[in-house]
């Protein structure tokens, strides 16, 4: 067989031809020799991608997240307790399937009769002091009567709850350790959307299981947490995973797992955490005083759509829309009025309005706080001094959206003396019919007109007036429906 030499510059090219080698390989090599001055010049080399080691984290910061095991009873129906003595779970499909059989089957008409049945839960949670103290969700401990920690090293340790938070969903328990491995708490602030994060948790019982994703968005508001910005991942979290970590490539806890976007009960690619500057929050006050607190404005809001932005004359569809305040209320003595659009709050915007429960319920009863909103396509500033949330809770106004007779399509009459004190108002009209555009909107008849774009609604003539004079293609309706009150838009372009 013949041999050839070959010189280890034309080696580095040949193979970084075939692929053996990257082209960073064979670009480094042939930097160092002179090219002829005729040769095409040969391009950078992209930088090298470098993953963060989960290895490294799980290794490290993995035996500081504990396996929590729940026993405890609650109320259920005959038929669930049935289901539950037959070793259904209440999550297994098998469990609605058996209720709705047991519905069909049983005597009609025959009160159900309520029975304390066993519940055995399972979640995970985090060390954060080497005494004990560790930090889960509040619905993985809620109804418990006894709550077990297991560590990684198989130690178990009963556990007393501290403190529960069902605004945050946030809770804190104490065992009786010493020493502990605790895991370091990062900051949601420096967090970033595409960034590399990791879970540790007890996914349907599996201990220390660990899974990864990035950050797929930050600041997300949930219809039934408002207190609470979430921080949204693509990191696999299902049933189990509850109150576990999520921590970035430091190894820093920067979020609570706590829900997961389901239809079918398991993971589906989008999972939302606390973020651990709320869960501090909480956690200190509830270590300080075995309760958490929180404020409130006394004003419900909606969202800012396109339409609304349109009638208020808004740049673009962004704030918190005030459509009912509580008389005698924080937001009340503020001066707060139906159809501002509250935009920031001590300078922190605020973009939907379910941002701004968030900001409001971080902050202190008692606080003061300045209020920059939108009052007839002008900007003004407000003091607030905040309420306790646990006085009152806030509440966010639903509204259905979408787009006399005549544009509005409404037939409208002023209110009788007699209806304006049952209605607790001083001026509207009644909708006796809705039709066309107001109809195609959600109003219906038997719904009260109290202002349109901001204006109150005391006659026929001065709704007319107003609609003629909206240059916009849209005009927002605040409308009293029972004890509600919300805004509706309606197209009219």
């Amino acid at each position: 067989m013949n041999t050839r030499l070959t010189s280890p510059r034309a080696l580095a090219i040949a193979l970084a031809s075939a692929g053996v080698i990257g082209a960073v390989g064979a670009g480094a090599y042939t930097s160092a020799v002179s090219a002829p001055t005729n040769a095409t010049p040969i391009a950078a080399a992209p930088a090298m991608v470098t993953l963060p080691d989960f290895s490294t984290i799980t290794s490290r910061d993995g035996p500081a997240v504990v396996n929590i095991s729940v026993t405890g009873t609650m109320k259920a129906s005959d038929d669930e307790a049935a289901a539950e003595i037959q070793g259904i779970d209440p999550d297994d499909p098998m469990f609605q399937f058996f209720r709705r059989f047991q519905g069909q089957m049983g005597p009609r008409g025959q009160k159900q009769q309520q029975r304390d049945v066993p519940v055995r839960a399972q979640g995970s949670g985090f060390i954060v002091d080497p005494s004990g103290i560790i930090i889960t969700n509040a619905h993985v401990v809620k109804d418990a009567k006894e709550v077990t920690v297991k560590l990684t090293d198989r130690r178990e340790y009963r556990a007393k709850v501290l403190g529960a938070d069902a605004k945050t969903d946030i809770a804190v328990l104490k065992i009786d350790a010493k020493n502990l491995p605790v895991l370091a708490l990062g900051n949601t602030k420096d967090l970033k959307v595409g960034e590399w994060v990791l879970a540790i948790g007890s996914p349907f019982g599996f201990e220390n299981t660990v899974t990864a994703g990035v950050v797929s968005a930050k600041g997300r508001s949930l219809p039934d947490d408002s207190y609470v910005p979430f921080i949204q991942t693509d990191v696999a979290v299902n049933p189990g995973n509850s109150g576990g970590p999520l921590l970035n490539t430091r190894g820093e806890v920067v979020g609570i797992n706590s829900q997961i976007y389901s239809r079918s009960g398991g993971y589906q690619g989008v999972s939302f955490a606390i973020p651990i500057d709320v869960a501090v929050q909480v956690k200190d006050q509830i270590v300080a005083t075995g309760k958490a607190s929180h404020a409130r404005l006394g004003v419900a809001v909606q969202e800012v759509n396109q339409a609304f932005a349109d009638s208020f004359k808004l740049d673009k569809p962004e704030g918190a829309l005030v459509s009912n305040i509580e008389k005698g209320g924080p937001g009340d003595k503020a001066g707060l009025k139906a159809g501002d659009v509250i935009r920031k709050v001590d300078g922190q915007a605020i973009v939907s309005s379910g941002d701004l429960p968030a900001v409001i319920g971080q902050q202190a009863p008692g606080k003061k706080v300045t209020l920059e909103v939108w009052r007839q396509g002008e900007r003004q500033e407000l003091q607030a001094k905040l309420g306790d949330a646990s006085d009152k809770p806030a509440q966010v106004a639903k509204a259905d959206t979408g787009a006399g007779q005549g544009k509005l399509g409404l037939a409208l009459r002023p209110l009788q003396p007699q209806e304006k004190r049952e209605a607790g108002i001083d001026t509207g009209l009644l909708i006796e019919d809705a039709a066309g555009p107001s109809a195609q909107a959600g109003v219906q008849a038997g719904d009260v007109l109290l202002a349109i774009n901001g204006t109150p609604a005391q006659s026929l003539e001065q709704v007319r007036e107003v609609v003629a004079k909206a240059t916009n293609k849209s005009v927002a309706l605040l409308i009293q429906r029972g004890e509600d009150k919300i805004f509706v838009p309606v197209r009219i372009g």
